[in-house]
């Protein structure tokens, strides 16, 4: 015991001046009262001398685990180099061979700040690069070479077409962008012209809708779907679908191609259709871009009008506007080519602000209407027919006959006659007066919804006029499809068992930097609000042109047809290389 009291007077009063002796000796009297090493390293102080030149001392074990946390600590920071060293050549290295790629046209590596942002102006992701293709093969040999880097390469590939998309989709972080409008095809080629039986047009991917109509119209053809604006690609909405007020009668733009040009996510160039690679037709179609990139689409025409009979009216009750919305839609008479609507909510003056562009039927029952305060809805509707010796009059007769069976207000009837192709480029004529006041690229935080019918009145009692409260920053469009037009092949998604249902599309764009309601922040806290709204009471809607962030939402948005789309990815795009801003997969 006595020699254990002196290990003991040792260890808690060490000489100010310790040599390797008394450790020694430490050391020794620990073993020799059997004393384990584990206690002699938690009791045996060691020396060190502070900047005041005064002694302290730490404990052995302690410099031993800190010593131990050092080497693991500078082993893990070690590594971590090495990894990021590896990655670093990796990436210089793959810019390096994208840069020695045999390409007839040209990546971009400089300026690439233009594709890093999109018309919804939320989000900006900045490329690696830009490629400009000149052809199919440019695009196919810049995906085939990351497909050949493996599932390890990050980088992925996003084609953009106007830079329409709403919520990043057509973005890419430090992948390539395909600007696909710098794809350069042959003219326009137009078959079936002279009472051909089913005439079409072969079309490049990156060509404008616009484009296309002034080409067909030279034949006295046209396309029979639209969207209701037409300056953006044929690869970028039928990606989504493409739809407009002829919907109803045509189906969307997905519902009207015979044809596809298609490269997969493995840089393979595939043509494709109901008869061949069908698979691959039906899934592109409406595919948000996830499987292949469409280079190239052969769309169905018709004979083209010459001229519009466009026509608005209001309703101040929802189901009444609904209801004749649907009795037209469903009519084998033909009696409109062009149905739509929208919602006006606490605008003033209204029937003066269509005087700019239309005739009141009866001006002094117009000039009576007063608009201030009410929730409003506006039928528009539009009759096609050739300018010739009968073909006018036969039309207002129709439409004469037509209108006599619709509940409207009588003195909020406007009509007017434009041109076919002013009728279908109506949007760019906004476009161009937003643009003058600098009011056409600020944010853009749209909701497009697919509501059934069935739910439509109950969504519009919740959301018009509670959570939306004010239609004077943007159009609130509302009009129904018949759902027996679309291909349910395709990937495409809308409201399950009900044969019609509405397209709701709240448009309102955004002040820049207000923090009011018309801010950006405020505005997608509403559609939030509509979103849980619709939710909560099981309303069963889909979005259209959709936006989500996780995994559940997208299989929940996809329903029964998830398990084709994961089906699809694995098979045509499995580095989930492609369209990465619709954040459905990841690489």
């Amino acid at each position: 015991m006595a020699s254990k009291a002196i290990y003991i007077t040792h260890c808690r009063q060490p000489s100010p001046h310790p040599d390797s002796h008394n450790q020694k000796i430490l050391v020794a009297s620990a073993i020799q009262n059997r004393i384990s090493f584990s206690t002699f390293c938690f009791n045996t102080l060691l020396p060190i001398r502070n900047q005041e030149g005064h002694m302290k001392y730490l404990h052995a074990c302690f410099l031993r685990k800190r010593n131990m946390i050092i080497v693991r600590s500078f082993t893990i920071l070690l590594l971590l180099s090495c990894i990021a060293f590896k990655l670093a050549c990796c990436f210089s290295s793959g810019i390096s061979s994208l840069k020695a790629l045999p390409l007839v046209g040209h990546l971009e590596f400089e300026h690439v700040h233009p594709a890093s942002k999109d018309f919804g102006n939320r989000y900006q992701l900045l490329a690696l690069a830009v490629l400009h293709p000149k052809s199919v093969s440019d695009i196919a040999s810049v995906i085939r070479h990351i497909w050949m880097m493996g599932p390890h390469s990050q980088l992925t590939v996003a084609a953009r077409g106007r830079g329409h998309s709403l919520q990043g989709q057509a973005q890419t972080r430090h992948g390539i962008v395909i600007h696909m409008e710098s794809l350069q095809p042959q003219k326009l080629q137009v078959h079936g012209v002279g009472g051909g039986p089913t005439p079409f047009v072969d079309v490049s991917g990156g060509e404008l809708w616009i484009n296309i109509l002034h080409e067909t119209l030279k034949y006295g053809l046209a396309p029979k779907s639209w969207t209701d604006y037409l300056h953006l690609t044929v690869g970028g909405t039928l990606s989504n679908a493409g739809i407009s007020g002829q919907a109803f009668r045509h189906g969307p733009q997905i519902s009207n191609v015979h044809q596809l040009e298609v490269v997969t996510g493995k840089g393979e160039i595939l043509n494709c259709s109901e008869r061949q690679n069908s698979d691959l037709f039906h899934g592109v179609l409406g595919g948000l871009g996830q499987f292949g990139i469409i280079t190239r689409a052969r769309i169905a025409l018709e004979p083209a009008p010459t001229m519009v009979k466009w026509m608005r009216m209001l309703y101040l009750d929802f189901a009444a506007f609904a209801r004749d919305q649907e009795r037209l839609i469903s009519s084998d008479d033909d009696k409109f080519d062009y149905i739509e609507g929208f919602v006006i909510i606490n605008r003033t003056g209204l029937l003066d602000s269509w005087r700019l562009s239309f005739t009141p039927e009866d001006p002094v029952e117009a000039s009576q209407f007063k608009s201030d305060g009410r929730n409003l809805y506006c039928l528009e509707v539009a009759k096609y027919f050739k300018l010739d010796e009968d073909g006018k009059d036969v039309m207002n007769q129709e439409v004469k006959e037509s209108l006599s069976e619709l509940s409207y207000i009588s003195s909020t009837l406007f009509s007017s006659e434009v041109t076919y192709q002013e009728f279908l480029d109506r949007v760019h004529v906004s476009e161009m007066k937003l643009r003058s006041k600098g009011q056409w690229e600020v944010p853009h935080p749209w909701l497009n919804l697919l509501v059934p019918r069935s739910r439509v009145n109950e969504f519009a009692k919740g959301v018009f006029g509670n959570i939306l409260t004010d239609t004077s920053n943007g159009p609130v469009i509302v009009y129904p499809v018949n759902k027996s037009k679309w291909d349910n092949r395709s990937s495409a998604v809308t409201p399950e068992e009900e044969e019609i249902f509405y397209l709701v599309a709240i448009l309102t764009s955004a002040v820049p930097g207000s923090t009011g309601k018309d801010g950006v922040d405020q505005i997608v806290k509403r559609n939030q609000r509509i979103l849980e709204f619709s939710e909560a009471a099981g309303l069963g809607l889909k979005q259209y042109l959709p936006h989500y962030t996780t995994r559940h939402e997208w299989r929940s948005h996809f329903g029964p047809k998830w398990d084709d789309f994961v089906r699809r990815k694995s098979r045509y795009d499995p580095f989930a290389m492609l369209a990465p801003g619709q954040r459905i997969f990841e690489k």
